[in-house]
């Protein structure tokens, strides 16, 4: 079986983590599977490298930040293969160029255009396990691109529909889909399953599991996605086509916009109205409203977002 696993920034921070992200690699490979690993930058690398960046320009050029922020994730790929070596695992990293991602000429949002599968396959077939970098490609000239934010989880879907993998895996340090942000809000509860066109809808609205583009290319190529945490061994949230899903999946919050959305194909005028009453019944002032495909939305002032998310969820998921 070809497995494709994808682990964020959060399960590589640090020497432990990085050790449990590649355990959970090497446990793959030990049961018999071809292996082909993304990774994000590790902890807040990106971060830091943009600052870094501020601090020698005060407006660097797209295609230089490219440059420098790819370096981010190589030099993930590269450590995660040397502690699979530690395991006792052939392993090798590759960068997004080297892995055959081709890309348009967006520097700081790329998307991917063409993946040539050949090199990741050769190394498969030499019995190695594939550490990719995430988030990057090249595009036609020769040059480093990067994908934007969530780059990581569409170069893991896009890589999984391209190789034709049984499996696809994306962890980090939340284990699934819940019903709200389980750090945010006491009683959420997690999915077992969640269809694209709701992930899509959540991740649109402030949901920050999945990246918008990386369920739009799991959606278009209908890889199943398993949602899953390296920190645990639940079994996670399969994202996939299902006919049957519930008539609301969650509530997520957009802070930027001070918006609480309630997703869903049953979230209509009625639902929108009965949000709009139990918050006034809380003195909760709802200032605008919207109904879109797929769920409905409600502003508020920011200092009563999170109760108005708390107190929503609380009527419609308890």
């Amino acid at each position: 079986m070809l497995v494709v696993q994808k682990f964020g920034g959060s399960s590589l921070a640090g020497a432990e983590r990085l050790r449990r992200a590649a355990a959970i690699i090497s446990d793959s490979a030990m049961a018999g599977n071809d292996v082909v690993a993304v990774v994000s930058a590790r902890g807040d690398t990106t971060d830091e490298l943009l600052a870094d960046a501020k601090r020698i320009s005060g407006c660097p050029k797209a295609r230089e930040l490219d440059a420098l922020l790819s370096t981010g994730e190589t030099g993930s790929a590269a450590m995660t293969a040397m502690q699979l070596a530690d395991m006792g695992h052939d392993s090798v990293s590759l960068s997004g160029a080297q892995a055959g991602i081709r890309t348009d000429n967006i520097h700081g949002s790329a998307r991917i255009t063409d993946i040539d599968t050949g090199r990741i396959l050769r190394e498969l077939d030499a019995g190695r396990i594939v550490v990719v970098a995430g988030f990057q490609g090249i595009e036609d000239n020769g040059d480093t691109t990067t994908l934007g934010r969530g780059g990581s989880d569409t170069t893991a879907v896009e890589l999984a529909a391209a190789l034709g993998a049984d499996r696809c895996e994306i962890y980090s340090d939340v284990d699934g889909i819940y019903t709200a942000d389980p750090r945010l809000v006491t009683g959420a509860m997690r999915l077992e399953r969640i269809d694209y066109g709701d992930m899509l809808a959540l991740a649109l609205h402030g949901s920050q599991v999945l990246h918008s583009r990386s369920v739009e290319a799991a959606m278009r190529s209908g890889v199943r996605v398993h949602l899953l945490s390296s920190f645990t061994r639940h079994e996670g949230t399969v994202m996939g086509f299902f006919p049957d899903r519930p008539a609301l999946c969650g509530v997520t919050r957009d802070k930027a916009l001070s918006t609480v959305s309630i997703i869903g194909r049953g979230a209509d005028a009625n639902i929108l109205a009965e949000t709009v009453g139990i918050l006034a019944h809380s003195d909760i002032i709802v200032t605008s409203t919207e109904l879109f495909d797929g769920g409905c939305s409600i502003r508020v002032s920011p200092d009563k977002l999170l109760p108005a998310l708390e107190l929503t969820h609380r009527r419609f998921f308890r």
